[in-house]
């Protein structure tokens, strides 16, 4: 049996390594959001000549469009992100880029304006709070007939404590690259992150049954050394489980298109911190949840 509670002061060392730059820039520079949450206009467009970025950027300065970014998302096909514009504005663009390139196709072009931004970034709030509040009253039902020292409720709390690391790690770190790389999140970005939430509640639930399962066979021993013994049993089976996932998802970030080159990105991420956190963010967590004077008062 491994000791793995022997170092869970350096689990928290490099969860803080991790976290404190992370959120650090959240609080400075936040995220930085896509058009799905800003508002404004895409166009995806094909072109029969070579093109480059800053080109395409240029003549659609031209035609008044307020340009946020361009991205190459095929062989002479880019995506072009801007403030709202309308369509005068687009067949502006398009019939100067045709006089000056040939051909033009127009493969996409969407407007989303400011209100639905606005829904948009309330939902997303509403449906991360809805799913924190599930998973904990879940977690707390799942465990409740624990016997001993151990109460349900600290299942709960460690559970979802691990599951806003890994949100808040790979929301900090999205924030970084953001900030020094122009990245931005999207609707896949939420999509990504929710997932990121029960993969992460997932893998803890595992270690925490067969921590139920260890203190049912040998009631008397220690909490500590019976979250040892779990970790050492699940320890093998998280990683496998995790790595099965890891490489598909790095096959996806190395190999697929541009669209959801982040979207991988983030599960990836999370997907590691999810691994991570359950053996040494939520275990060491429920450990020391009971050693703190207050709620073991209340405890008793």
């Amino acid at each position: 049996m491994l000791k793995f509670m022997k170092y869970k002061w350096v689990y928290a060392v490099a969860s803080a390594l991790i976290l404190i730059p992370g959120i650090i820039s959240l609080l400075r520079w936040g995220l930085t959001p896509s058009l799905d949450f800003t508002g404004g206009s895409i166009v995806e467009l094909r072109f029969e000549k070579e093109i480059t970025p800053q080109m395409l950027e240029e003549f659609a300065t031209e035609s008044g469009i307020e340009v946020v970014s361009v991205q190459k998302s095929a062989d002479s096909t880019y995506l072009l992100k801007a403030k709202e514009f309308g369509k005068d504005k687009n067949e502006m663009l398009k019939q100067t880029l045709t006089t000056q390139f040939g051909q033009v196709e127009e493969l996409r072009f969407e407007s989303v304006g400011p209100i639905i931004g606005e829904e948009l970034t309330r939902k997303t709030i509403v449906a991360a709070g809805v799913a924190v509040f599930a998973i904990l009253l879940y977690v707390v039902f799942a465990f409740r007939k624990v016997k001993g020292e151990i109460k349900s409720w600290r299942f709960g709390v460690a559970a979802v404590i691990a599951l806003l690391h890994d949100t808040v790690a790979t929301m900090g770190i999205f924030s970084l690259l953001g900030h020094f790389f122009g990245i931005e999140v999207d609707l896949l970005f939420v999509t990504a992150v929710l997932t990121i939430m029960s993969f992460s509640v997932h893998d803890t639930i595992v270690v925490f049954d067969r921590l139920r399962e260890v203190l049912k066979r040998a009631p008397g021993i220690a909490v500590e050394e019976a979250a040892n013994l779990a970790l050492t049993e699940t320890m093998i089976r998280s990683v496998n489980n995790s790595l099965t996932i890891i490489f598909m998802l790095l096959a996806l970030f190395l190999l697929g298109g541009t669209t959801i080159h982040w979207f991988i990105f983030a599960l990836l991420i999370g997907t590691i911190f999810g691994t991570y956190s359950s053996p040494f963010i939520a275990t060491p967590l429920l450990i020391l949840l009971g050693k703190i004077p207050i709620l073991k008062t209340k405890q008793r």
